[in-house]
């Protein structure tokens, strides 16, 4: 018995020393590995760029060097370009700055510069495509019927269905100076009214107002814009004159739909201040209306309160408007007329035009 246990013991210490041996080697392998093996640095270059003067004349060398400079001036500037988008158009003999982004085809919308046809409003990459384009063109005015012509101003109304790309062309053009607007390509719903002026041959967009053919607040005026090179000049207040005058033909009482852009809002506070004073001025009876002012001017009642709120010539007393006829502020305007014949007005005679019977 005691035999046999000495051979046991002896067999259990051999096969410990041979399990920490394989331990030993184990750990010495699992240690050699995770160790990070040192790798040789590669040489750093001093410079990217070549090294050219030993290979070509001096006067070639700097040559390159400054096409390089050129070359990278005009990188930088294409990169600025494209984080700022179309910073001017050429529409007509003029080149207008933008003020706003439109979202043109990404192909057009990071240009610096966008060529537009007057006529068409197709928007190209070049002047020499725009004039490869104007000699094809078989348009000379907007599409659609002209409805108003006086002198060298010309109305046309235009279907939004019927000529669908012309008023989507037209929206883009618009976006590029109205930071609110937002109506693009669902022109279907909308008439829209381009006034031009006519000269070498042709008729030349100067703004455009929308309406919806069917509105449910009586919105007479969806969009209204004057192009940058004829604000300041009364065209403004000829675009709203003739949409109020739809307005009174179709025998509504209309109003410009809210918010307004801080140049719309301008506009239309001239307008009917000037529309309420030569009311004023006209109407003999002693009582004021302002329902009958709002029905005989087409302008809506709350936009005639606010005017005339503004001017300090409107009271509030039982429950009722009342309006004060300040014969100061009368006078002033009529002697300002008389100097000043900047405020152009539509003349109705002059507008072929009947109210839609079905839109």
């Amino acid at each position: 018995m005691r035999a046999r246990t000495t051979s046991g013991s002896t067999t259990n210490n051999k096969l410990t020393r041979l399990v920490e041996a394989r331990r030993r080697e184990i750990n010495h392998l699992m240690t050699s590995n995770s160790t990070p093996q040192k790798r040789a640095n590669p040489p750093r270059q001093a410079s990217r760029k070549p090294d050219l003067k030993n290979l070509t004349p001096i006067f070639d060398y700097e040559m390159f060097r400054e096409a390089q400079a050129k070359a990278a001036e005009h990188l930088q500037e294409q990169t600025r370009d494209v984080r700022f988008g179309i910073k001017c158009i050429e529409l007509g003999r003029y080149e207008i700055d933008v003020w706003y982004n439109s979202p043109y085809p990404e192909e057009y919308r990071y240009l610096p510069k966008l060529f537009i046809c007057e006529y068409c409003l197709k928007y190209m990459t070049s002047a020499e495509v725009l004039k490869r384009h104007i000699d094809k063109c078989t348009l000379r005015h907007p599409p659609g019927n002209e409805i108003y012509r006086k002198g060298t101003i010309s109305f046309f109304e235009i279907d939004g269905k019927q000529n669908e790309i012309y008023c989507q062309n037209l929206c883009l053009l618009a976006k590029l100076f109205l930071d609110h607007k937002t109506l693009y390509f669902d022109v279907e719903p909308f008439l829209f009214y381009v006034m031009t002026e006519y000269y070498s041959g042709g008729f030349h967009i100067i703004g455009y107002f929308s309406k919806e053919k069917n509105s449910s607040l009586n919105y007479n005026v969806s969009c209204i814009l004057t192009l940058p090179p004829y604000q300041k000049h009364g065209y403004g207040k000829l675009l709203i004159d003739l949409s109020y005058l739809l307005t009174k033909l179709e025998g509504k009482v209309g109003s410009p739909e809210k918010p307004l852009s801080d140049m719309g809002l301008i506009s239309y506070r001239s307008y009917w201040r000037l529309i309420i004073l030569e009311y004023l001025c006209n109407h003999k009876a002693k009582e004021i209306s302002i329902k009958d002012l709002s029905t005989e001017t087409g302008v809506n009642a709350y936009d005639i309160i606010s005017t005339l709120q503004a001017m300090g010539m409107l009271k509030y007393w039982k429950g009722k408007h009342l309006v004060l006829t300040r014969q100061d502020v009368l006078d002033d305007f009529r002697v300002n007329k008389r100097k000043k014949s900047s405020f152009k007005r539509i003349d109705p005679s002059c507008l072929r035009w009947n109210p839609p019977t079905n839109n």
